[in-house]
Parts: structure tokens; C-alpha cells; sequence
């Protein structure tokens, strides 16, 4: 799939899709990159006549809601399936370990760089759910670094989408 692709099923089913398919992306499910649909949501907020504003805030509420989806599930049911994936491949326990205390060292700040950084920003949710942080300081760390995260991938689209469709 292409983002051509992607364009057209977003003229045909608008911000709705943005939503599902950025809820999807944060609770870790296949699917489309961020990117490659944060951009063409910025294309075809350029070329209609949809609000850039209303895409960000639509693409920002997924993003924390699928985030928070998979916090909550981490951090009532995560160890067992954390547990259970580290008997499998016990090459990583090492590195999860070092996350979960970085994770609980850094709190706040943690959260916020984890979420701008490719593959981390997905994953942030099940360890900082498996480490039972704050669930406040989740939201509001997982926010502000969603927000940047999808406003620089929309506006590339918004501002390069000439460029994305050559």
C-alpha cells in the first residue's frame, strides 16, 4: 500500500479513519506507519477543505487513548505476558529490565523522549504499564510527546505533500 492509497481511503472515510488507524498503531497492532498515514493526513488536510487542527487533535486523542488502552492492559495483566515473553527469548530480559528502571527512574521525562523515538514510542505503554507508573504522569508525558510526534509527521505532509506524491 502506497500513499496514494492511503489518500483515497481517507477521502472516502475522512478523520474517522485517522482515528482508528492511529488507535490501532498505538495499542501496537499492525497496520499502517505513522510514517506513512500521519503524512497523507496532512496531504488531504492541504488539498480539501478538512481543518489541519481537527486532523492533529483527532490523530493526538487516538494516539493517547490506544496508548492508554495498552497501559492499562500492561499494567494489570503485562507481567505474566512480560514473564511468559522473556521465557521465550531470554536474550532480552537484560534490556527490558533496564527499561522498567529507567522507566521508573526518569518517570515524566522517560515517557516524553520514549514517545519521539521510532519503535520506543509504541512500546513505552507496556513497560511503563508493567512498571505501574503514575497513570497521571503517563497521560501527560504520552501526550506531549504524541502531540509532537503526530504534528511534525502531519505538517510534512501539510507543507511537502507535493513532494510525497512525486
Amino acid at each position: 500500500m502506497n500513499i496514494q492509497d492511503v489518500l483515497n481511503y481517507f477521502s472516502t472515510y475522512g478523520t474517522m479513519l485517522l482515528f482508528i488507524i492511529v488507535f490501532l498503531e498505538y495499542l501496537n497492532l499492525p497496520g499502517l506507519p505513522a510514517g506513512v498515514i500521519m503524512p497523507a493526513a496532512g496531504i488531504l488536510v492541504a488539498q480539501t477543505d478538512l481543518s489541519l487542527s481537527f486532523a492533529i487533535f483527532i490523530s493526538v486523542v487516538a494516539g493517547v487513548l490506544g496508548s492508554l488502552v495498552l497501559y492499562g492492559i500492561s499494567f494489570y495483566g503485562g507481567a505474566p505476558l512480560l514473564e511468559w515473553i522473556l521465557k521465550k527469548f531470554p536474550k532480552l530480559k537484560p534490556s527490558v529490565d533496564k527499561t522498567i528502571e529507567i522507566m521508573k527512574k526518569r518517570d515524566c521525562i522517560g515517557i516524553f523522549l520514549c514517545r519521539l523515538i521510532p519503535v520506543l514510542r509504541t512500546i513505552v505503554s507496556i513497560v511503563a504499564g508493567v512498571a505501574k507508573l503514575n497513570p497521571i504522569k503517563f497521560i501527560i508525558s504520552s501526550t506531549f510527546g504524541i502531540t509532537i510526534w503526530n504534528l511534525v509527521f502531519i505538517l510534512a505532509g501539510y507543507f511537502f505533500g507535493d513532494w510525497f506524491l512525486k
